[in-house]
Order: structure tokens, then sequence, then C-alpha cells
């Protein structure tokens, strides 16, 4: 199949239709608009609805709507505007309900600029919205394994009955890669069974009236809610977590970065071997459910004597990374908060630094 230059953003767009993306809700915000922009245009070609909601707020109800149909749907957005959808994604986590949401990372907090960040690392994996729930959240680094995670990431959320966010900076959403696209998904490969599903109901249907709904008034009822939730959650993290080793054998020093910086680690540790520093990398692909069990394996190395978390945020990452390696070995952090990216050089300078120390 022949390869194509597209932007990231763009490409993810295609990679949700072909993965059967039908119903896309959003609202415009920069590095994001892109995906709307593709959306609105594209969807109507096969059959779909694309819609400009009046708000973040409301999109992120329309994608509740529209999922308590059992339809797939989506929405994206960019930091502040994922801010204002938190409420929606947490009444979807309490309905139960499957869709996909994209963050195209920018600077915060507050409007904060638009350049690439990494700040939303806390929000996309600790909930963000109110109440006990999770995200599947996948980090991709290159424009082709954001459209590989796309095509499949309404499968994960059908499977699960759970919110899959595609989480990534705006570099990813804005740099043109070469990629492959999938072919379309057929008929039969969207159409998962949805009996939970309120699409109409009538006396003698044969079926039992199907309510969509995250409220529930009395402990036991509640109770009995987040028990289903807990369980999911535990099948998720025994299925989906997945993370990329690179270059640990026999390393000294591990490096843990997803995203854009994972990229720039690799010019690292290629750099730091001509100082004699052996370097590997531990990248998360999913931050939610974290790979804990692999980068304690890890740490776990006699040869591994130090761990750095690299990040482009003040340090959110490296906490679930200190939990993990669970003091085995010290884990320090570098990176810059807003939108600066740490470079090649300042990134090795630590490093050696850190291995005199």
């Amino acid at each position: 199949m022949a390869r194509q230059l597209l932007k990231g953003c763009e490409a993810i767009a295609e990679a949700a239709i072909r993965g059967g993306c039908r119903y896309f809700f959003g609202y415009p915000i920069t590095p994001q608009n892109d995906i709307p922009e593709y959306m609105s245009a594209r969807l109507p070609q096969v059959g779909g609805v694309f819609l400009q909601a009046e708000s973040e707020v409301a999109a992120s109800n329309m994608v509740y709507g529209a999922a308590g149909a059992g339809a797939r749907a989506m929405t994206s957005s960019s930091s502040p505007g994922i801010s204002l959808k938190q409420e929606g994604l947490s009444y979807i986590a309490g309905a139960e309900l499957p869709c996909v949401v994209v963050n195209i990372m920018r600077g915060g907090p507050g409007l904060g600029g638009i350049q690439a960040s990494q700040g939303d690392y806390f929000q996309s994996t600790k909930g963000g919205g109110h109440g006990d729930y999770h995200m599947i959240v996948f980090a991709p680094d290159t424009v082709q394994e954001a459209v590989n995670i796309m095509y499949d990431a309404f499968d994960v959320a059908d499977r699960y009955r759970n919110t899959v966010m595609l989480l990534a900076d705006g570099l990813i959403g804005q740099m043109m890669e070469p990629v492959t696209l999938p072919e379309f998904k057929s008929d039969e490969q969207i159409q998962t069974a949805k009996p939970w599903a309120a699409t109409g109901w009538h006396e003698g249907c044969g079926r039992p009236r199907a309510i969509i709904n995250s409220l529930h008034i009395t402990d036991e009822d509640l109770e009995a809610l987040h028990e289903r939730l807990q369980a999911t959650y535990r099948k998720i993290e025994a299925n989906e977590v997945r993370v990329e080793l690179y270059n640990v054998e026999d390393a000294e020093i591990i490096l843990v970065a997803y995203g854009t910086m994972s990229r720039v680690c690799r010019s690292v540790i290629s750099e730091l071997a001509k100082h004699g520093v052996k370097a590997g990398m531990v990248r998360p692909i999913t931050l939610w459910p974290f790979p804990s069990q692999a980068m304690a394996q890890v740490a776990a190395a006699p040869s591994v004597k130090k761990f750095l978390t690299v990040e482009i945020s003040a340090g959110q990452m490296v906490e679930d990374v200190r939990l993990a390696v669970n003091g085995a070995k010290p884990v320090e952090f570098f990176g810059f908060p807003g939108s600066r990216i740490a470079t090649v050089d300042e990134i090795v300078a630590k490093v050696l630094e850190m291995k005199e120390g």
C-alpha cells in the first residue's frame, strides 16, 4: 500500500474514520483545529455526521448521546478545551459508554500558549473530571503510531465500554510524516452487538428497555457501579498495557519519555554512546494503564544505576515512574514547564552530571 505524506491531525482524523467513526462533535481550538476541519469535509463523504457544537461542554455531551445510542462517536480538543469537557467525560464514565477523545496538548495553565506541551498528563491519567474513573490513554510518538492507535481505538473502547484518549503533544499533531493508512473496516467489523444501547423500545420488542444513566441515588447502587468499573479497570490493566523498551540491555542510565520527548531521547542515547555511557529508554505507549511492571523489571537489572524522566512539563509522569521503580534505583527529572523542549545537548549534559554524581 502506498505511503502518503500527512499532517498528524489529518492522519488521526482519517484513521478514526477508517476505524469506524461516523459521528464527530467538537469545537475549534489550536493546535487541533485540523481534526474538526478535516472531519467536516470527510465525514459526509462516508455517510457520517459532523457537528460543530456551541461549546466544548456541549460537544462532550453530544458524544454522550451518540455513544448511548450505540454509535462510534468521538471528539477532539486541546488542553483548555479538554478541561471544559471533563464534566461530560465523567458522565460518560458513569454511564459506562465507549467513545474516543483526542487531546493535542498545548501549554498552560489557563490559555497558556499554542505550542506543544505535555502538561496534561495528570489531567488525562488521573481522571480529570470528578469521581473515581479512568480513561485508557495512548501516547504515540510518530504520526504512523497515531494512525495505528486511532484505527483500533473504537474497538478498544467498545471492548470495555470505556473512554479511550489519544494524548499527543502539539508537535505530533502538526508535523508531517509519511504514513500507510489501513483499509476501511467492514460493517461486520464495526457493528459490535450493544444490547445496552438506547436504540428504541416498544411493547413486545423482546428486549428490556435500555436506560443510559450516571445518577445513582442510593449508596448501594453507586457502590455496584463502582464494583463494575473497578473490575473493568483491572481487566484493562491486565490486557492493554503497551510499552517500548529501547536499548535497555546492559544500560546504566534509563531515560523515560513519551511522545515527542521520546524522539529526542533516541538521539540522546546515540550521543551518550560517544561519551562511553550506555543508556536506554522505557517509552510508555499507554500512560494509563501505566507500564509499572515493565518499569520495575528494568529497575531490577544489575546494570541500571539511575533513571531520568524527561518531559515537556514541570514533572508529572515522573511521579508514576517513582511509584513503579519503588525505591529500587534513584529517579531524577529533567524538563521545562510551558512549551520549552529540552535539547539533546541539555539532556546529555544532565545525564553526564548524574553519572559523575
